[in-house]
């Protein structure tokens, strides 16, 4: 299906997709490294799949990293990723298009890819996401700043961790830097000026506010 606005070059979106009836699709550890590591891989352009990467290279975990900066380091990216953030039954992501049909093509090799890995571990056939992703365009720096720091504010509004910081799913520890056991898949030094105390104290600030908010729009919808 082709967009009625396709999404321009150069410009930044929010992007959102959620499950089938609010299905659970990242039980654990391991499925949620799964979609990191696929954020990652599909930046750059690449004629397999990332399943058929894995198999081809025989890289175990430990390995991955390593060949995997050594192959991106001459690869066209396709999309450039801002922050994210992986919930139980949906994706935030904050992305820069770098080139035509840049994001449409990424969203749909990690969905695509996401859904046979996981249709195939849960014994499951048929559709995993509600439809084709969401998007909104990011018209400055204000927003930017506050979008990233609403996606990482996600898992402790919903009240699945305390701080966001306990979340092990999200761009956060990127944005503090630290590394800790996560992937480094983003890049926003070139459109924000972060200085991980002033922003860990940005984000902090707004924990109770975005809980008490998330409470009204929960009794207003119902």
């Amino acid at each position: 299906m082709i967009r009625k606005i396709p999404l321009a070059t150069n410009e930044i979106y929010h992007i959102f997709n959620r499950s089938i009836s609010d299905f659970r699709i990242f039980n654990n550890d391991v499925e949620f490294m799964r979609m990191i590591e696929l954020m990652r891989y599909y930046q750059i352009v690449s004629p397999i799949r990332f399943s058929d990467f894995i198999e081809l290279q025989g890289v175990q975990k430990e390995g991955f990293n390593n060949f995997f900066e050594i192959i991106s380091k001459n690869k066209e990216r396709i999309v450039q990723i801002v922050a994210y953030c992986l919930m139980p039954t949906h994706i935030h992501l904050v992305i820069k298009q770098l080139s035509k049909n840049g994001i449409s093509n990424y969203m749909r090799k990690i969905l695509d890819s996401y859904t046979r890995y996981f249709n195939l571990s849960h014994k499951r056939k048929g559709p995993l996401w509600e439809g084709k992703f969401k998007s909104v365009l990011v018209e400055n720096d204000e927003q930017l700043n506050h979008l990233v720091r609403y996606i990482h504010l996600n898992p402790s509004t919903t009240k699945l961790v305390h701080k966001p910081e306990y979340w092990l799913y999200s761009s956060y520890k990127e944005y503090l830097e630290q590394k800790g056991r996560n992937l480094f898949i983003c890049q926003f030094s070139d459109l924000m000026n972060i200085r991980p105390k002033l922003y860990q104290k940005f984000v902090n600030d707004q924990i109770s506010y975005q809980q008490e908010l998330a409470k009204i729009k929960n009794l207003i919808m119902d």
